[in-house]
């Protein structure tokens, strides 16, 4: 699965990180930048005293891939 993390810095210097795991895989720098701006502008997320996303840092898809080692889920159904 595919997830689109989102690196912001909080108002105390820490660095956030957003993951979203349903956003669209063709997404332009652009538009990421700008939504990015946006989560920033609206000081929503808040920890504390630190407001979470601040400032925009990065963004990058990430793809992580599960390897199953055993699944006994049909056992405890």
């Amino acid at each position: 699965m595919k997830t689109l993390n989102l690196t912001f810095k909080g108002s105390l210097g820490k660095k956030h990180l957003l993951k979203l795991s349903y956003a669209s895989e063709n997404l332009s720098a652009e538009t990421v930048r700008e939504a990015m701006e946006k989560i920033a502008a609206a000081h929503a997320f808040t920890k504390g005293d630190d407001v979470m996303y601040v400032t925009p840092v990065s963004a990058k898809y990430v793809d992580t891939v599960s390897t199953v080692i055993f699944n006994d889920e049909a056992k405890v159904a």
